[in-house]
């Protein structure tokens, strides 16, 4: 197929999971409703940890810093993909294509780093508690906030200007739910076999490096918990933990089969299915694990909306 002028007219048609869908409005509908709690709960816990002061401790600050990617990272896709069925007409222009890479990149990838960082933080918290505050103090916690955004800002812009070089043919139909590298690469008109290796290699040590330290980091953690002479603490610590390992269960093992298992063993509308969790479901997901067995954030809840105990006055 000949190469066409990738202008800001010529757009891809994104044939994602409403489209695969027999019950497209049921689809739609679902999404609609994961996107008003992914943007609820996330936004309220944001508002949260910003008001009480109970909750200005460095575990709580990463959160806030997780509530943020999730909520980006949710109105990357979901307002697009409910006006595209709303109108009957799901297509993106090439320069939006790219700008939807650049995003799902830099978002993604420094969600990869957070909660590597995050379970640093609950590491630290547990094997040395006397020195919590001098390991985990403010210049520490923004250094990984900054370090998560930078290092993802460099691998999303270089990964975005070369996938974007490339010559596409006349064939636009992106069969998945947003543009993503290894579907867009799809319609290039050139041999992308090393670059697809490269992203394949890249996408690797940017998932598997984070997780390795998560995996370690928890290793130490359960181990010390374990050890803990009080019943109470074990089952506090346990409980944060679990939170933790919960969210991080369902960003990466869905992220892992996409961009990790090899392409024979997943379908495009697994695929598909696959990046509705990534996307949509585990940021609507993320605030309610870490919030619903979570005493100090019911409780900050119970106070936002009047019911907690009356503080006096001096």
């Amino acid at each position: 197929m000949e190469p066409w002028n990738t202008t800001l007219e010529n757009s891809f048609f994104l044939t994602g999971i409403i489209q695969d869908s027999k019950y497209p409005g049921l689809v739609c509908v679902t999404i609609t409703l994961l996107y008003l709690v992914a943007v609820i709960c996330n936004g309220l816990l944001l508002l949260l940890i910003a008001m009480d002061k109970k909750l200005h401790v460095p575990m709580y600050f990463l959160l806030s810093q997780l509530s943020l990617m999730d909520l980006l990272y949710t109105n990357v896709i979901s307002p697009k993909t409910f006006v595209d069925y709303l109108s009957g007409q799901s297509y993106i222009s090439f320069s939006g294509c790219g700008f939807q890479i650049f995003l799902i990149l830099i978002i993604g990838g420094s969600e990869d780093t957070l909660l590597a960082f995050m379970s640093y933080d609950r590491y630290v918290a547990i094997r040395h508690p006397l020195k919590y505050m001098v390991f985990m103090r403010p210049k520490i916690c923004w250094s990984m906030v900054a370090t998560s955004w930078l290092l993802a800002s460099m691998n999303a812009l270089v990964h975005t200007i070369y996938t974007m070089h490339f010559p596409f043919c006349k064939n636009r139909e992106i069969r998945h739910l947003l543009c993503e590298i290894p579907f867009f690469l799809k319609l290039a008109c050139a041999d992308t076999t090393k670059y697809q290796f490269m992203v394949y290699t890249m996408g690797v040590a940017f998932l598997l490096i984070p997780l390795s330290a998560i995996l370690a980091s928890y290793t130490l953690v359960l181990t010390a918990v374990f050890h803990m002479p009080s019943k109470q603490g074990r089952q506090k610590a346990l409980l944060t933990c679990s939170s933790h390992l919960t969210v991080v269960g369902l960003y990466y093992g869905n992220v892992l089969l996409i961009y990790v298992l090899p392409s024979a063993y997943h379908s495009p509308q697994q695929d598909n299915i696959f990046s509705v969790f990534y996307t949509i479901i585990t940021p609507a997901l993320n605030p309610l694990i870490y919030s619903l067995r979570n005493q100090d954030v019911l409780g900050a809840l119970k106070k936002l909306l009047g019911k907690g105990p009356s503080v006096p006055k001096l």
